[in-house]
């Protein structure tokens, strides 16, 4: 969500003149800032967004690799063993 609104925002921008005068919000107050710096500002935001997006993704790929191999070792430990390996 947080990556959408910061692309739309590079978007925006880039549609503004260098010129223009620009705002960014910091906690409640509006402080006027210049283009550039601000672009620069945003777009290592949104690196900083997809270097997590990527990293979480890992974990959950991991994590789901041993709730499998957890589910598939707990199955076999409660297989009722067959009369004829007795």
């Amino acid at each position: 969500m947080e990556q959408n609104e910061v692309e739309q925002t590079i978007t925006e921008l880039q549609k503004t003149a260098d010129d223009a005068v620009i705002y960014k919000a910091i906690g409640s107050l509006l402080v006027k800032g210049e283009k550039p710096k601000i672009t620069e500002e945003l777009a290592e935001r949104k690196e900083l967004l997809n270097t997590r997006t990527t990293v979480l993704a890992r974990q959950e790929e991991r994590i789901r690799s041993q709730v499998k191999e957890t589910q598939t070792k707990l199955q076999e430990d409660l297989n009722p063993v067959s009369p004829s390996s007795q």
